[in-house]
This record gives structure tokens, sequence and C-alpha cells, in this order.
């Protein structure tokens, strides 16, 4: 299996002490950078603790002192050494969105399957939650999953969004309706019954939409769901597409086009405003957020 060139992970502060001496004691040399609680350094190896309790460890002797040390030590589990004993191996979907908090670009639903095998090599892959990984390393990836699994992605560029928005008239009613859309559609190709989502809203809120649907489904709503590795996996494909799609407007308009909703942003659908009228916003952006008021008054 791959390993990344940087592990990180989260520990109870509470350890701080310990994992300090400790590092001490086996000759790292101990420093503060701003941010951090320390940062301990030795050759071929460094060590820093954040004050959010985020620990990074990167360096070629990494594999042998999270094995040897950090996991028996500190963590007290062994999923980096052996991250398939504690893999949950039954065969289920898992749902993510990419672009709900973007100003620019489509709203992407992704569904993937993945059976007893398929989690084994989603594994040895090292997928994760796409938030750890950046833009050039998500659409790398994004291909090598859908070859992988069956998916469904439903993408929604501005267009067709804010004229379902219009309808719903709330985000989370809407991306309910895409996710199960995505779901039975997945689970009808698929014939798989069990589900995971990340969970945006109350359950009720997809619930209501999979009654309506009347699917026969097993589904679970978990808050930080990525950390399943078949939910990270949509998480990717997700972004993948969603990535594409801000390629996609930027082609189309000959501007590059930012993520997020910056001032940068703002300026960015100031620029699309002159060149091709108010009516732009409606094509490129999604038009329900407070963002489309500072362009319009800025």
């Amino acid at each position: 299996m791959n390993k990344p060139a940087c592990f990180s992970t989260k520990i109870d502060l509470s350890l701080k002490e310990k994992l300090q001496n400790d590092l001490e004691s086996q000759g790292f040399e101990i420093s503060k950078p701003p941010y951090t609680l320390f940062s301990a350094k030795k050759k071929g190896l460094s060590c820093t603790l954040y004050e959010s309790g985020s620990l990074t460890v990167q360096g070629k002797e990494m594999q042998e002192f999270i094995e040897f040390y950090l996991e028996p030590e500190i963590l007290k589990n062994f999923h980096y050494s052996n991250p398939e004993a504690h893999l949950d191996l039954n065969p289920r979907i898992g749902l993510d969105e990419a672009g709900k908090g973007d100003f620019f670009g489509p709203l992407c639903i992704a569904g993937v399957y993945a059976d007893e095998a398929k989690i084994k090599e989603l594994s040895q892959m090292g997928v994760k939650d796409s938030k750890q990984f950046s833009d050039s390393s998500i659409l790398k990836l994004a291909p090598k999953i859908r070859n992988l699994c069956p998916h469904t992605i439903i993408r929604l560029f501005p267009a067709k969004y804010n004229e379902l928005y219009q309808k719903f008239k709330n985000l989370n009613r809407l991306l309910g309706w895409v996710h199960v859309a995505a779901l039975s559609d997945l689970s009808q190709k698929t014939g798989c019954k069990k589900a995971i989502l990340d969970q945006f809203a109350d359950k009720h809120v997809v619930e209501s939409f999979v009654r309506q649907k009347k699917l026969d489904i097993d589904l679970e709503q978990r808050t930080k769901g990525e950390q399943d590795i078949v939910v990270a996996a949509a998480s990717i494909l997700a972004r993948a597409a969603f990535l594409d799609g801000i390629e996609k407007l930027s082609q189309e308009y000959n501007i590059s086009i930012p993520k997020g909703a910056s001032k940068q942003v703002v300026q960015v659908a100031k620029e699309l405003v002159l060149k091709f009228g108010i009516e732009v916003l409606t094509k490129t952006t999604k038009t329900h957020f407070k963002t489309t008021n500072d362009v319009k008054n800025s």
C-alpha cells in the first residue's frame, strides 16, 4: 500500500507532556513555531503538534516512528500500519456533495457503491476525505475511483440549480432531494439496500424524500460521514465534478473563476456583469447567496 508523504491525525491535548518528553528522550530537538504547542525534529523525521490538537509527522523515518511509537503509545490504534483490519467491509453506498458553499459553479452530488473487494482496493489507493487532498490530487484519484466502483454523479450547473432553488426555497431540501435521486439511481443499478450519507441537515429532511420515492433502503446519516471510506470516495468524485464544472465555466466565459465566496469572487462576478450583463449571474452563480447583493450593490 502506498503511504502518504505526510501523516496527520488528532490527539488529546492531555497527551502533550508525555509526547514532548518522549520525543526529547528519543533525541528530537524541540522548538515552538507560531500556532504550535511544539515542533520536534531529528534526522529523517519531524513531528509538529498544533494548538488545535492536530499532529503531523513527515520524513523518511515516518513509517517506523508511527508503527513502533506513535500508534502503540499515543494513538492506541493501528489504523495507519494495518488499515484493512479496521475497515467496515460490508457492501454499501456512500453519498456526499461539493460546491454548496461556493458562489460560482455547480452543486455536485456523488454516490459510490463498493463491496468488500472494492473497499479493500479503495483503502489501498489511500482514499480518505476529499478535504485532505489538494485539487490536483483529487483530479488524479477520481478517475481511478470511477473506473473501480459503480457510481452516480449529479451535477447541477447554476442555471438548473437556481431554477430548482426557486422551487424548494431551501438549500437543505434541495440537497435532500438530489441526494435521494442519486441514491435511488445507484441502488437500482447495484441492488444495494444500505447507504451512508454525510449528514448536512436534520435527518427528517432526507428521510421525507426517501419515503416519497418509496425507497427500501437502510440509510444512515452521519456527521463527519467522510470518515467512512465509501463516503470519502463519493466526496472525491463530487469534488472532482465541481472542479471540472468550474473549469468549464472559466473556459466558457474566458475568465479564471475562483472557488469559495471571497472578495475575489465578488470582483470576478462584477467583471462578468460588466461584460455580459446582470443575467450572467443566473448562469454562473448561486443567486440566493448574499454575495449576489454584494455584487449588485458595489
